[in-house]
């Protein structure tokens, strides 16, 4: 039998991103999310006495250079080694980028792949572990030809980041398809790139990519895992979704075109914010972005009232406790029973699209982008471009239905 934990894009260090940070105390726990989850994962390893841990690329994040995250790696490593626990390590695309990656000294009992390195055998031969790690960020071919077919009789575990059959959220990184994986004979692919959990059982081979361990923003919600790995002497497999996240983000909906009073929406919000807290994962801080859904009376006074909802809302997570309002959104209807022509007519032009919103957005992308130059370098590598454009956009839907109802609450 052999027993391990598997994990991947890890990105050590990166910071979290949320408008929920401005609760001191919640920040400081988001500073440390990654770190949290890491120390959790080994501790995992050592409370479970399992054999091996495999990091299958992207433990740091590129842009990170700090030595002091490569002495805080170190130092765990230290406790599983000296717990006799073997770590194995294939950099990705990040870790490519990495300074703390060329310069960091792993203590013995790590073994960090290089591009090209023969498999680490195992229990008197039994089980050999193979890994390719990438030489530069990107990698556009399959890197499958560098792997050894696997070996009849023999536990061949192998360690790859990769695209695989394509993400839409993700850049193509060594792409692999799951059956030519399966073909190559070995029992268990532990895979890492894609942030998304998935485990395919194909044949006698299991193929597994666990997601990211600690969701890092909002467009990473939702619970999040590490896997502890168990195959027999058989080869076959059990593959356990463990937490280790302290902190999560979750999307949430409420249906509010039916309340009619205050009262009525706290009692709906409770409702929802007790669901975040059960489950699995049920002991991490939940950190939410609320979307209030439906058209009505009430609705639009609470847009109209957006100071007094998000309080509102605010106490009521406090009193569920561990939930976090990160923002309140809006996806309702802007109504066209307004009781002045003139608000009836602006409300058609704003809605009848005769206001250019894309050439909008273009001007307000811009000047965003001038407002993050003038921000200081720490503060400005917090920013990521791809996302900017999808933020200034539901910003700018935000900022035409909060016109609307203003008006109409004032008409």
């Amino acid at each position: 039998m052999f027993r391990f934990v598997h994990t991947a894009d890890v990105h050590l260090d990166s910071p979290l991103k949320s408008l929920a940070l401005r609760d001191p105390d919640l920040a400081e726990m988001v500073g440390v999310a990654t770190r949290t989850a890491f120390r959790r994962a080994v501790d995992l390893c050592i409370n479970e006495q399992v054999d091996a841990f495999i990091v299958a690329g992207d433990l740091y994040d590129g842009s990170l250079r700090s030595m002091k995250t490569a002495s805080y790696f170190g130092e765990e490593m230290r406790r599983l080694t000296e717990a006799g626990i073997h770590a194995f390590i294939i950099r990705g695309n990040h870790d490519a980028e990495s300074i703390i990656t060329r310069e960091l000294t792993l203590p013995e009992g790590v073994h960090v792949f290089s591009k090209a390195d023969k498999p680490v055998i195992l229990k008197d031969g039994a089980v050999a572990v193979h890994g390719v790690s990438f030489e530069e960020p990107h990698a556009p071919n399959s890197l499958l030809s560098r792997y050894q077919p696997g070996t009849p009789g023999v536990i061949d575990i192998g360690a790859m980041h990769t695209s695989l059959d394509g993400s839409p959220n993700h850049d193509v990184y060594a792409p692999c398809s799951t059956a030519d994986l399966a073909a190559h004979g070995y029992t268990y692919w532990a895979l890492g790139h894609i942030h998304k959990r998935k485990v395919t059982i194909h044949d006698d081979c299991t193929i597994v990519m666990p997601g990211i361990p600690q969701g890092r923003h909002m467009n990473e919600d939702g619970v999040k895992s590490i896997s502890l790995t168990t195959i027999a002497e058989t080869g076959k497999c059990t593959v356990e979704e463990r937490y280790v996240a302290p902190v999560r983000f979750e999307r949430q909906s409420l249906d509010v075109s039916q309340i009619g009073d205050w009262r009525e929406l706290l009692e709906l919000s409770n409702d929802a914010f007790n669901k975040l807290r059960s489950g699995p994962a049920a002991d991490q801080e939940v950190i939410v972005r609320l979307t209030c859904i439906g058209d009505g009376g009430f609705a639009r006074k609470m847009r109209h009232d957006r100071e007094r909802l998000e309080e509102e809302l605010r106490s009521a997570a406090s009193r569920v406790g561990h939930v976090h309002l990160e923002q309140v959104t809006f996806d309702v209807a802007a109504s066209q029973a307004v009781k002045d022509n003139r608000v009836s007519e602006l409300s058609a032009i704003v809605q009848g699209g005769q206001i250019d919103r894309d050439q909008i957005a273009l001007r307000l992308e811009d000047d965003v982008q001038q407002l993050i130059q003038k921000l200081p370098g720490e503060l400005r590598s917090r920013f990521d471009p791809a996302e900017n454009k999808g933020i200034v956009q539901d910003l700018s839907e935000e900022g035409v239905l909060d016109l609307l109802a203003q008006i109409e609450g004032d008409g």
